[in-house]
């Protein structure tokens, strides 16, 4: 009769756990397209849209202006799939800054084919830096979002 009384409490237990982390997960699953490619070169600008905070500019939006390109680059070749992302960060504040975004590929059916995490740190005001990243994609047929985008000052 006691392990019945303690199996009923550990159930009871892990429901109300995963009742209560349940809500974790529950925030904005937004994700914004990486910049568009403007001209053959196939560089990157970030979308330009309107301004949310009605004359003042929104902090966010300011941050993720920073991020100059973000595409893919094939270097496959000799029939080995080779496929990076590439991008440019320029440093627009007035302080030293690091930044962190998250980022998906969509294949064209909607499936979430890879995501990753970049960080670039100690950017200086005024700063142009590139970056790469190798991928486990195997076609560069694949729509690129921006997950999640920040700033954070350097030390």
């Amino acid at each position: 009769m006691k392990r019945r009384g303690i199996a009923a409490t550990f159930v009871a237990l892990v429901a109300a756990g995963g009742l209560a982390l349940g809500g974790c997960g529950a925030g904005d699953d937004e994700s914004t397209p990486a910049p568009t490619e403007p001209t053959q070169t196939q560089e990157q600008q970030p979308e330009q849209g309107e301004d949310p905070q009605g004359g003042r500019e929104d902090p966010q939006a300011s941050e993720r202006k920073d991020l100059v390109s973000f595409k893919l680059d094939d270097r496959s070749q000799a029939g080995l799939t080779n496929i990076w992302v590439t991008w440019t960060i320029k440093n627009n504040s007035s302080e030293k800054s690091n930044y962190t975004w998250d980022w998906e590929a969509v294949a064209p059916n909607g499936t979430r084919v890879a995501n990753s995490t970049e960080f670039v740190a100690d950017v200086q005001p005024g700063q142009t830096t590139t970056g790469e990243m190798f991928t486990t994609l195997k076609d560069t047929n694949v729509k690129l979002n921006i997950t999640d985008f920040d700033r954070t000052k350097g030390f």
